[in-house]
């Protein structure tokens, strides 16, 4: 047998979520479990990373997988103090188990995010002083500190990259802020770089939003064809249901290239700077029409990640099919955005509202987190 039929021998037996690192793609587990479940995928799977977010930690809460830890933190300290020790601990704990995939990759995965509070998302201060004191106190450098993508957060995440700390920057939706979060992290890298201090082992990606997109979208979309009165207008726009999510990524991929081909970032480069990967987040397909596995596939292409939540990751492991498709389509990508604008949908009225929405959501799960915490400390 020669070193080919192994190959494909190998390639064969292994699941999809492995075979997505053939692709350029790594898979980061959107959640948390138990220490066995996650050694479990890092080496059946391959996953190479984990994500977090207030929403997740609410529903571990509320589960009581925190209730021994809880009892004893219950005491002095304000409700906001113990979560915060709750979440480091937790995310101390994941990083740690991720720090042999951190160490083989070079720095390159392994990672696993914590985010500053959603209540800071306008206040560019804050959010910068309390990233800091996460990444002194989680004290990981397969860490990545969570800023949201609003416009006070982008000058946050120039100024964490000139201070050296890995960020992750969430709830990007629209092509246009994703711009302006990469040429933060330019800006940050070059800073750094002019003060003398090394580009090298930073870390970086851009939280690229996905189903939420198709929600809003198809639902504009559905109330047109309800009034279109022409069958052939209607078929028209029947036509561009569940593309907007997949051309908007598209065409953020394509932004990505443009930046991080250009000769701007080849001196960044050659300094030892890093790519700042897109990562696919929200990929769980949320319209029971659609397949359950349309985004995964859909983007899977190198230099990215695509964070996955637990019920995508099954069904993908079960029956999704990795295949390198995200440069596919360019063209007809730009062409579905053109088309949205043409019959009056405004892309980005879209996705500024889910920013909002996606900031609230995250801040709704926060204040609750505190909430549950305070009524332990009274009972």
């Amino acid at each position: 047998m020669d070193d080919r039929e192994i190959t494909l021998m190998k390639t064969a037996t292994e699941n999809p979520v492995k075979q997505a690192l053939r692709c350029g793609q790594s898979i980061w587990y959107d959640g948390l479990v138990s220490q066995k479940e996650f050694e479990a995928m890092i080496h059946e799977d391959g996953i190479r990373g984990a994500t977090t977010n207030p929403t997740i930690f609410e529903k571990s809460l509320l589960t009581g997988e925190y209730d021994g830890e809880l009892s004893g933190l219950l005491g002095a300290r304000s409700a906001g103090e113990i979560y915060r020790t709750l979440a480091v601990k937790a995310v101390q704990d994941v990083a740690d188990l991720f720090s042999s995939v951190y160490q083989e990759t070079k720095g390159g995965d392994g990672f696993v995010s914590i985010e500053v509070s959603p209540l800071l998302a306008y206040d560019t201060d804050a959010t910068v002083q309390e990233a800091r004191e996460l990444w002194r106190l989680v004290g990981r450098k397969n860490v990545m500190i969570k800023v949201p993508a609003t416009r006070e957060g982008i000058p946050a995440v120039r100024r964490l990259i000139v201070d050296g700390i890995n960020v992750n920057i969430t709830l990007i939706f629209s092509v246009e802020r994703y711009r302006e979060v990469m040429q933060a992290y330019l800006r940050g890298l070059e800073e750094r770089t002019h003060s003398g201090q090394p580009a090298s082992g930073i870390a970086s990606v851009a939280s690229f939003f996905v189903s939420r997109v198709d929600t809003v979208v198809d639902k504009l979309l559905e109330e047109k064809i309800a009034t279109a009165g022409e069958a052939a207008r209607k078929k028209e726009l029947q036509t561009l249901l569940g593309k907007a999510a997949i051309a908007n990524s598209k065409v953020a991929y394509d932004a990505f290239e443009q930046t991080f081909l250009s000769p701007r970032f080849t001196e960044l480069k050659s300094q030892n700077a890093q790519f700042q990967r897109p990562l696919w987040a929200s990929t769980g397909v949320k319209n029971p029409r659609y397949s359950d596995v349309l985004y995964v596939e859909a983007l899977m292409g190198p230099y990215t990640v695509d964070t996955i939540p637990p019920a995508t990751l099954e069904a993908f492991r079960n029956h999704g099919v990795a295949r390198s498709r995200l440069k596919n389509g360019m063209r007809e990508a730009h062409e579905t955005l053109a088309k949205l604008e043409a019959i009056g949908i405004d892309l980005e009225k879209v996705t500024q509202e889910l920013e909002k929405a996606g900031i609230q959501s995250f801040s709704d799960s926060y204040t609750k987190i505190i909430d549950v915490i305070q009524a332990r400390k009274h009972e």
